[in-house]
């Protein structure tokens, strides 16, 4: 479903967070049924004129599925730029329903940045914008929309793990969690300015990785290492571990890192190491999101060297450093 709003309010959080609260009356009807966890959605921003006014965005049909392909035809210079981000908080049950979505802030040494990093470094209030989400009247319960992926079924340890990009969805997580959840969570963020409050009820060690001038990945990949020794959680406790299984390796500069236990084939389910245990049966799960060549690295090592069941961790390539998000 489409929604057209407009900037409430604009909170600088860091040097690269800007936290940007999105209202209108439509959103009454935005969510799912019950936490938002990682909740994915699409903003399209407004395009800027050559004098450095923002170019009002079209009407465009979204009521179906083909509603990408409606927007690709649009006038290119005029259409504005689709971008995808997480829900950080979504309040749309009251008399002014809005949601909050955090932006992180990309620039280069020149200070050029991507079209929604520049419109967000300077959105005002009443700047308007589209968003793509979910119908709640339409999603029963969360695990019937497709932009959520955190599922950890019956798991009570887990491993939260990403970077910059990736700390709405981890923070927004961590807030949902019940007091007897364990384990791990673990952000890369550019700079120590960087590391925000965390409120959650569960035992979960909340570590941040103030990156500063080490390579992208580098903090973040030491640390699930750490976290998550050998041989891993590959089985039920107490069960003897199976050998360890090999995986496909994943070309990030042709094609999207997406590997989820929802979205895994039926031959990669009987290549696992519990082939007739469902999803969410075991007690670990984990979840990566960031870089697209960090996560593949970190999708091997759990997988390949750890031993964890692919059923059990869920493995997203947001976005690829040197290029532009498809």
């Amino acid at each position: 479903m489409c929604f057209d709003v407009q900037v409430r309010r604009v909170q600088l959080l860091s040097g690269n967070f800007q936290r940007i609260t999105f209202a209108g009356s439509c959103l009454a009807e935005f969510g799912v049924q019950g936490q938002t966890h990682d909740l994915r959605i699409k903003v399209v921003v407004p395009s800027v004129s050559d004098d450095g006014q923002q170019i009002p965005l079209p009407e465009f049909d979204c009521s179906d599925t083909s509603w990408y392909r409606n927007w690709l035809q649009l006038d290119a210079a005029v259409r504005g730029s689709m971008r995808t981000y997480t829900v950080r908080a979504a309040r749309c049950s009251g008399a002014e329903p809005e949601i909050d979505v955090d932006f992180v802030l990309h620039f280069d040494e020149e200070g050029k940045g991507g079209p929604a990093s520049s419109w967000a470094a300077a959105a005002q209030p009443g700047d308007r914008v589209s968003i793509i989400g979910p119908n709640a009247a339409h999603c029963v319960t969360a695990e019937s929309y497709g932009g959520i992926e955190w599922r950890p079924g019956m798991a009570r340890h887990i491993l939260l793990a990403g970077d910059e990009t990736a700390v709405p969805a981890i923070t927004a997580i961590l807030e949902s969690l019940p007091a007897d959840i364990t384990g791990h969570a673990l952000l890369e963020v550019p700079a120590a300015a960087d590391e925000l409050p965390v409120s959650t009820e569960s035992s979960v060690k909340v570590t941040w990785l103030p990156r500063g001038g080490r390579p992208h990945g580098e903090l973040l990949d030491a640390a699930v290492r750490s976290a998550v020794v050998l041989p891993g959680w590959a089985s039920v406790e107490g069960a003897p571990v199976p050998p360890r299984p090999q995986i496909d390796d994943v070309n990030v500069d042709e094609t999207i890192l997406w590997d989820t236990p929802q979205r895994l084939t039926a031959a990669a389910v009987q290549a696992t190491p519990n082939p007739h245990t469902p999803a969410g049966a075991l007690p670990f799960y984990a979840w990566i999101a960031g870089e697209a060549a960090v996560v593949r690295g970190l999708r091997r090592y759990l997988v390949t060297e750890a031993g964890i069941d692919r059923k059990q961790v869920a493995f997203m390539g947001y976005w690829r450093s040197g290029r532009a998000e498809a």
